[in-house]
């Protein structure tokens, strides 16, 4: 945090483009008590590992597994109750019907891609294919392309790391790997069938059941800044709750706004990175904020 002439503090802070910051970064939504500089790199995921290592940022979104493991590492970061991005997942492992169909148990014993072991989506989908289809994902072979964003942090056994510059579509488009877990990277190609079936039908089936948007991303900022300025941390949330309410084209079913509304989802979130090995020991819904962060709205 650097402060100008004005005594008006600027932010380092993390932030990309989503139609529910766009208010924010357009300048409609501003404040007179701190100024934000957006220095994050794009994507914006290409700076979580410089803010849980070296503390880069003060402010800013962060994936919700890297925020897990940050806490559960002890690192110096605090949730507000405010998504900044977040999705139904089920759509996100494909493979390539060429090559056979499969059903989600088929992945059992076979080699399946995913950018990183910790990658949110990644999180979602892998769930999904558990607790709704049955996979043993300890049966299953991922593979990878990089470590994740805490230092401390190592992969279960059952990761292998890809060479460098593999392109995980191309591979399984190729074969080369029977299925894999991806977001916005999924080919566009007719070949490319949903590991889920019907994935659309079934994601709308498990938020009836479940009442649950899978979170991406929540904003966060350095305990230092809570403990020394909680007037600026209750600015940031007014900010981004007005910024969302001003958003064109988001979602009709998005992660609200809130701790308790929230609740549910984190608590899921917290309970599948535990039983996926992502992070070491279970932690509660209350501790991923403090006194400040957690009196917000």
């Amino acid at each position: 945090m650097t402060t100008t002439d004005t005594l008006v503090p600027t932010l380092r802070t993390n932030l990309a483009d989503y139609a529910v910051t766009k208010a924010m970064k357009d300048g409609r939504v501003k404040s007179d008590i701190v100024h934000l500089d957006y220095c994050g790199p794009t994507p914006a995921h290409n700076g979580f590992k410089a803010m849980v290592r070296e503390s880069k940022f003060d402010a800013g979104e962060l994936a919700i597994v890297t925020f897990l493991q940050a806490k559960a590492y002890g690192k110096p970061y605090v949730m507000l109750p405010v998504p900044i991005s977040g999705r139904f997942q089920h759509h996100c492992a494909g493979f390539n019907i060429e090559f056979g169909d499969l059903r989600p148990k088929d992945i059992e014993g076979k080699k399946v891609g995913v950018r990183t072991y910790t990658q949110t989506t990644a999180l979602w989908i892998r769930g999904v294919l558990r607790h709704e289809c049955g996979v043993d994902l300890d049966k299953v072979t991922w593979m990878t392309l990089g470590d994740g964003h805490l230092a401390e942090y190592k992969d279960p056994e059952n990761c292998q790391r890809l060479p460098a510059g593999s392109s995980i579509p191309d591979m399984m488009m190729a074969g080369q790997l029977t299925a894999a877990l991806l977001g916005e990277d999924m080919p566009k190609d007719p070949r490319v069938r949903t590991l889920v079936p019907d994935a659309q039908a079934a994601a709308k089936t498990w938020y009836e059941r479940m009442g649950i948007v899978p979170i991406n991303h929540m904003f966060v900022v350095h305990a230092d800044l809570s403990k020394k300025r909680p007037d600026i941390v209750r600015e940031l949330y007014r900010m981004v709750v007005e910024s969302r309410a001003l958003a064109e084209g988001v979602p009709a079913v998005f992660p609200p706004v809130g701790l308790e509304a929230n609740r549910k989802g984190l608590q899921l979130a917290i309970d599948w990175a535990l039983d996926q090995k992502i992070i070491p020991h279970r932690l509660s819904v209350d501790e991923l904020f403090d006194d400040v962060t957690g009196a917000l709205g």
